[in-house]
């Protein structure tokens, strides 16, 4: 026998270790999500009343018990009528889903096999072939199970058995003398109103019920349920972290995780494809990897990079990275990652009046302009991709280029970040913890956070669109101002501290050094609205707002907007009605009426009876409705009104405002809400009239109580603009009292406070229930922009008794285009509404006042006949909605 020398016996073993390289296969993956069933756990206490939930039915994975029950008829529809009463038993029962495949020959002979768990909802117990490989207790986070040496070639029995959140917590909080402050309790008795258990659970918090949204205490699947298996190495993430990112030069990280089943050297290349699409090989370099994990670290460096700015500053170029580990010129594995080149910052500058709050992106200080996202449904997994864009989409369009993704939900999707970097909208992301106050002096809840925050962090940080991370909503307001941390101080004041340093724990360190390794440079801010835990939370000097003293209580008149001037308004809100074609998706009209009882299921503003605050506010400006119809008409024209109020006057307060941020863009069924896009993505009069308050050049024209106009002109552009500003004061049916006309220069990033009018200044001699002034700015290249002051409240107004009032006539025509609408007015026409019935219709605009003579074309789009649109196209105006005086 011949003896190799000991360096070529090391040389040759290196040899066969990269030919076993080379010949492994890439690492499978087996996405197990058909042939589910589920039932009612055996021996459940809710099997009596609910008998036909015991068999076995078929399920969908992704998916939730709620969308599953109702698939086989076992539940009506959670949206339609009311029957959220009788739908709370399925929150307080255990749910039992099973499945059973056929491993891979892959996966059963490979060196590693995992059972990745994206998403269970919540308090599940995982088992294997008879045998309990896992208990979750987060839905926020990803859990992974090694399966290698368990896995059958043929019927492997996967069975995931959920526990009722209510009933596993319920005991846990009853027994605390003194309970923490939660948020909002059930009407239903399922569980007692003085011991929520909602704060206890890391699971989406308004399945306990919102002010805007039911009370579905859900569980299941939520997301992907997948088999993964390799026999070498698996990259597990790939970070591109920007270190520098200026106009001449970006440089980057590439940063790739990297699980090894055993040591050796690979080679490793990371490929960059262009916005362009050209791809060109980035790095390339041997590695000598460690049995187990691996942190590769790859310095790129981009001349004249081209750079992601946020919409309405720029473009939104998108570089892709794709990393290969090999041998040779085979890759055994591989991951992707895309992102966009630029810089922010959270910029917090002392001044004399405080500290300055706005982000800053490849150094331009950018006024936020957007509103709040909540969850796009009750049940997240049946949220799909068209959904998001045509309401992300619909924030484009209305010059939106920021949302907040509220802290009382869900981390939204990759979807849903994919479609903010490729539309340009910045998202200020909150944990998932939307107020009340958590157990986070408890060391096992805060070790299970931390982990939750690495996940989602680590899956989110590539998006260029993220630019703050905040570690919750409104929870420390409620502590220091709610009288939370009162009432338990005077109960218990030992436990009241251990509560409050746990609190500064959890979202003074601990979230913040997670966002600070892993984060890559995105900034953190522990509470909204705050000062990043300053004494002082919620105030109008430094930090963010919210200001809810309008519509919450003590329900200020909306004028209250034009007196509180923050840094950064991050919610304030006023609500709606969604348009009368969704109402009749949930309510017969029959079953409408101002406090029927399925209007009333679909109204959920409990703490101040959310029709009777409405109709305040409907009346103090409009009068009484005519009808229900009336009424859900006004109510969206007060929220658009009164908000558009808030939001110019934000604007109007550049630099020392520098976000507006209105609550909320979307909901999350059909109902009353503060949103200007409802759950079938129909436009309320609100998002049409935030394309207008939002539009990069615009005029304010803002008049307070008593009586002052303040006319600002307003400028989001990088660069100076000249138009030409009119006043025009009129009346009503249309005779002209005073019309001029100034030339006006606006300054890049800036509002311009033009000049300040008393009433008499405007008015002269005037009737002042008879007269309007009319401020229209034109700039060359932008969309004109108008403000329309009145003198009176519209419900003092003489509008004409003429039927219809205001003298509106609309014409649809076709024209090379498409179907066009004029619309003409013979006398003033305020709030214009424009609606097709039964039939959907989108407009390029709506909600418009037009002045005497003045006409609009407007650009009709639906896959109905044209002759049928003509004969439901109905136009109202204000006149028409409010009872004669």
């Amino acid at each position: 026998m011949k003896f190799l020398s000991l360096p070529k016996l090391m040389v040759a073993l290196a040899l066969s270790l990269l030919a076993g390289v080379a010949m492994a296969a890439a690492p499978s993956q087996l996405v197990i999500d058909q042939g589910w069933t589920f039932r009612l756990a055996p021996g459940n206490a809710q099997l009596g009343k609910h008998a036909d939930a015991a068999p076995w039915h078929t399920a969908t994975v992704p998916g939730t018990v709620h969308t599953d029950l109702l698939a086989h008829k076992l539940i009506p529809d959670p949206y339609v009528g009311a029957p959220e009463a009788g739908l709370q038993w399925i929150g307080l029962a255990d749910w039992e889903y099973r499945i059973v495949f056929d491993a891979p020959q892959a996966a059963v002979g490979s060196a590693r096999s995992d059972l990745v768990f994206e998403g269970l909802d919540t308090f599940a117990e995982v088992w294997l072939n008879g045998a309990r490989v896992l208990d979750v207790n987060n839905a926020f986070r990803t859990w992974r199970v090694p399966v290698q040496g368990k896995l059958r070639a043929k019927g492997n029995e996967l069975r995931i058995v959920f526990r009722s959140p209510i009933a596993k917590l319920l005991p846990q909080v009853q027994g605390m003398p003194v309970k923490l402050a939660g948020n909002y309790p059930s009407p239903y008795g399922d569980e007692p109103v003085d011991a929520m258990t909602g704060n206890f659970v890391r699971k989406p918090g308004y399945h306990f019920g919102w002010d805007w949204g039911p009370r579905y205490v859900t569980a299941g699947i939520a997301k992907p349920v997948v088999l993964q298996s390799w026999d070498t190495v698996r990259i597990d993430n790939l970070q591109l972290r920007q270190d520098r990112v200026s106009a001449e030069r970006a440089d980057i990280a590439a940063i790739a995780s990297i699980d090894a089943v055993r040591a050796g050297g690979l080679a490793l290349r990371l490929w960059q494809t262009a916005p362009d699409g050209k791809r060109t090989l980035a790095a390339e370099r041997r590695v000598e990897l460690k049995a187990g994990s691996n942190r590769i670290e790859l310095p790129l460096h981009i001349d004249q990079p081209q750079r992601w700015y946020p919409h309405g500053y720029g473009a939104q170029p998108l570089y892709r990275y794709e990393v290969q580990l090999g041998d040779g010129q085979s890759a055994i594995a591989g991951a992707t990652a895309r992102t966009g080149l630029r810089s922010v910052e959270l910029r917090r500058e002392v001044d004399a009046k405080g500290k300055s709050f706005y982000f800053a992106v490849n150094g331009i200080p950018v006024f936020a302009k957007g509103a709040n996202t909540i969850p796009f449904d009750m049940f997240q997994p049946r949220v799909h991709k068209a959904q998001l864009r045509h309401v992300l989409q619909s924030a484009v369009d209305a010059n939106m280029n920021m949302v907040r993704s509220w802290g009382g939900g869900y981390y939204e999707s990759d979807d849903f970040f994919d479609l903010a970097d490729e539309l340009g909208l910045m998202v200020w992301q909150d944990f998932m913890f939307g107020g009340g106050m958590q157990p986070a002096y408890d060391d096992a809840f805060r070790a299970n956070v931390v982990q939750e925050a690495r996940d989602q962090v680590r899956r989110l940080r590539n998006h260029p669109s993220l630019v703050l991370w905040c570690g919750n909503n409104e929870e420390e307001i409620a502590w220091k101002y709610w009288g939370h941390g009162k009432t338990m101080k005077e109960a218990d004041p030992l436990l009241a501290e251990r509560v409050w340093k746990g609190y500064v724990q959890l979202f003074g360190s601990d979230l913040r050094q997670v966002v600070a390794e892993e984060g890559g440079g995105i900034g953190y801010w522990a509470s909204s609205p705050g000062d990043d835990l300053a004494e002082v939370a919620n105030t109008p000097a430094s930090g963010d707002m919210h200001y809810w003293e309008v519509w919450g209580n003590p329900a200020h008149p909306v004028t209250k907007y034009l007196e509180i001037t923050p840094r950064f308004m991050s919610e304030y809100g006023l609500q709606a009605w969604p348009v009368q074609r969704t109402v009749d998706a949930f309510a017969a009209r029959a079953e409408q009426g101002m406090a029927t009882p399925v209007i009333e299921a679909h109204q959920k503003f409990m703490a101040g009876k959310g029709n009777e605050r409405l109709l305040k506010y409907v009346r103090e400006e409009f009068g009484e409705p005519a009808d229900f119809a009336g009424f859900i008409y006004l109510s969206q024209v007060m929220q658009a009104e009164g908000i558009e109020l808030a939001a110019l006057h934000h604007r109007a307060s550049r630099p020392f405002t520098m976000g507006s941020l209105y609550w909320q863009l979307n909901d999350v069924w059909p109902g009353a809400s503060w949103s200007s896009v409802d759950w079938f993505g129909r436009w309320k009069a609100l998002q049409f009239h935030a394309r207008r308050f939002y539009a990069p050049v615009a005029v304010a024209a803002l008049r307070d109580a008593k009586g002052t106009t303040t006319v600002s002109l307003l400028n989001d552009r990088l660069q100076p603009v000249r138009g030409e500003l009119r006043l025009h004061v009129l009346g009503l049916d249309g005779k002209t009292l005073r019309d001029e006309r100034k030339p006006v220069e606006l300054a890049p990033l800036s509002a311009t406070r033009f000049h300040d009018y008393v009433d008499a200044d405007l008015l002269g001699k005037a009737d002042p229930a008879a007269t309007v002034a009319v401020f229209d700015l034109q700039v060359e290249g932008e969309p004109a922009s108008r403000g329309a002051v009145y003198f009176v409240p519209a419900k003092q107004v003489k509008w004409s008794s003429a039927e219809p009032r205001a003298g509106l006539r609309a014409e649809l025509h076709r024209d090379g285009a498409g179907l066009v609408l004029e619309v003409t007015a013979a006398r003033l026409a305020r709030a214009v509404w424009i609606d097709f019935g039964e039939l959907d219709a989108e407009l390029s605009d709506n909600a418009l006042t037009l002045l005497p003579g003045e006409r609009v074309r407007l650009r009709v789009t639906s896959a109905a006949a044209e002759g049928a649109l003509r004969a439901a196209l109905h136009v109202r105006s204000l006149a028409d909605a409010v009872q004669a005086q």
